[in-house]
């Protein structure tokens, strides 16, 4: 009877990247595997998590993301559910139990299987799995086959060596890499989605991963606006001193469910628990602005500010933020905009942005009108509040 081929990748995966992806496949195609169990940590015995790591249930989900593609990967929560420190050993002891006179290979890195003897019950570990060994290249194959040397006089331990089947990652720098907006080609667009969603690692979307998500969702004529939104958010954020970071943020994400139909948009509204009174609820132009805000948070993690400008930036509020005035302004008079007195209205931003918020206000409202629309009261409460604070006269 021919014995079953298991794998097992261990590993904290923090976070899971396309490297562990690629020496899975690796591993699995030259071993000739019938099953890879891939089983994240719970906590790793050689090494203590970053602080502001995930926790394990919350890295096994980010595993299963991972791995959801690589045929014969399974992703194993033993070491997650059983808890506590984890050891390679009582796991294999309990993997053995389940499956019986299968032959099983420990898949490693060569850092790790030159530490293996000092493992906790190493012997036990050698006894019930081969060591599958990922190798970087030459000089690493021959270090590899000093230590498979050591191991077989000591232990009476045999090693495969699997060559060429590591990308080289730091996981320290690709956390800081994704606090910098960078790594985004080092994960699956799921994995990566959901470190943005949660802000895991304190990560910030790449902008140009977040114009790819949000023109997605647009028609493709509402493109030129939503960059020229940004331009100008940007500019209007480095000209007052706010921050730029989530001006650029706030205006690529703005529009996103401009064109979503509103049955869609009023589920949109019950799903996250947003009231809606009864004029925005029956107009889209109004609604676009509190759906696009909970998408924002929910898919993107986007922090409160940039929600409340997302959220406020059709009607405006009384209490405006600095980031709220400049996406509202940014909006209105980006580029593409086209319409008698933009010009004075842009110069206006870069003089006195209350003045020229307060100006945006009441055009708006003055345009409504002589199109027979009524004007939101919040629009008109916001520029009851501007002209107070800042002291202009109406």
């Amino acid at each position: 009877m021919i014995s079953l081929k298991i794998g097992i990748f261990g590993g904290t995966f923090n976070p899971p990247h396309n490297g562990h992806v690629r020496a899975a496949r690796s591993a699995a195609e030259r071993l000739q595997l019938d099953r890879l169990l891939v089983i994240p940590s719970a906590i790793p015995p050689h090494k203590a998590l970053p602080e502001g790591s995930p926790t394990s249930r919350e890295r096994l989900e980010l595993t299963y993301l991972a791995f959801q593609e690589v045929p014969c990967a399974e992703v194993c929560p033993i070491e997650v559910e059983e808890g506590g420190v984890s050891y390679t050993a009582d796991t294999l002891r309990t993997l053995r139990e389940r499956y019986p006179g299968a032959q099983f290979f420990l898949i490693m890195g060569s850092d790790m299987f030159r530490t293996l003897d000092s493992w906790y019950s190493a012997e036990t570990v050698l006894r019930l799995a081969t060591p599958a060994v990922l190798s970087r290249g030459t000089k690493d194959d021959k270090d590899i086959a000093e230590c498979a040397a050591k191991y077989k006089e000591r232990f009476g331990a045999d090693a495969v060596v699997i060559g060429n089947a590591i990308t080289e990652v730091s996981s320290t720098e690709l956390r800081q890499q994704l606090r910098e907006r960078r790594g985004v080609e080092m994960f699956s667009d799921a994995v990566y989605s959901a470190i943005i969603a949660r802000r895991y690692y304190g990560a910030k979307p790449s902008f140009d991963w977040l114009r790819e998500k949000s023109y997605a969702m647009v028609l493709e004529k509402r493109i030129p606006h939503i960059k020229g939104c940004e331009r100008e958010a940007v500019a209007l954020a480095e000209r007052w001193g706010g921050d730029v970071e989530a001006a650029r943020e706030s205006a690529i994400l703005h529009d996103m469910t401009k064109y979503m139909p509103l049955r869609e948009q009023l589920h949109v509204l019950d799903e996250y628990g947003i009231m809606a009174d009864e004029m925005e609820r029956a107009d889209v132009k109004l609604l676009h602005a509190k759906t696009a805000a909970a998408i924002a948070r929910a898919r993107f993690g986007v922090p409160d500010d940039v929600y409340n400008a997302i959220f406020w930036h059709t009607t405006g509020r009384p209490g405006m933020s600095l980031l709220e005035k400049i996406i509202y302004m940014a909006d209105y008079i980006e580029p593409t905009r086209d319409f008698e007195g933009v010009e004075t209205l842009r110069r206006l931003c870069y003089e006195d942005l209350d003045k020229a918020t307060a100006e945006g206000l009441r055009m708006s409202i003055i345009d409504m009108k002589s199109r027979g629309i009524v004007p939101h009261p919040r629009t008109e409460e916001a520029l009851r509040w501007l002209m107070a604070e800042s002291g202009m006269k109406g």
